[in-house]
């Protein structure tokens, strides 16, 4: 899968080193396989799904959490940049690994009790993932995990989640 993964350096800006999965995307058996796997942390241990949403964040997260709610037979929630959702939103302010941003989400998107996965396609400082957490947490929802395709490790995200299981189908 990581051969699938190609590195841009300097991109959105001098320093970072941006990710490239749409080579992945376009390999019909590479998607299909990190789909499923990313699915596996909606289950419990005997194969039963844990969770009734799976959260996709803006943007890559969308094209990994979609098909993963799919799989995993539960609802899916756009969690978007602000201003981009039409109705009344929950809002959550975060730093990004170079500079900050706002997320936002429906206030009828999760409801109370309602069990969540957080899907993403890269796990960096930890600042999308925590910020969406806050936005289940505000609506009543629970946190039961998170799946992303990739993490990077030397960013330490992991210890802005506390006790939510994190599942990386790659470390970089």
């Amino acid at each position: 899968m990581s051969r699938l993964v190609v590195d841009v350096p300097d991109y959105p800006q001098p320093g970072v080193v941006f990710k490239d999965i749409t080579p992945l995307l376009a390999d019909h058996d590479g998607f299909h396989a990190a789909i499923l796997a990313l699915a596996e942390s909606g289950r419990d241990e005997s194969g039963t799904v844990v969770v009734d949403k799976v959260l996709g964040m803006e943007a890559r997260g969308f094209i990994l959490a979609a098909p993963v709610a799919l799989d995993l037979e539960a609802g899916f929630v756009p969690v978007r940049k602000a201003g981009k959702l039409p109705r009344a939103c929950l809002s959550e302010s975060y730093a990004l690994e170079y500079g900050t941003a706002t997320l936002e989400m429906h206030v009828d998107a999760v409801q109370p009790g309602d069990r969540v996965l957080l899907v993403d396609d890269v796990l960096a400082t930890g600042g999308t993932i925590a910020a969406t957490r806050r936005l289940v947490a505000d609506a009543g929802g629970v946190v039961v995990g998170a799946a992303v395709l990739m993490e990077l490790g030397f960013l330490q995200g992991r210890r802005v989640l506390d006790d939510v299981p994190c599942t990386a189908l790659m470390e970089i």
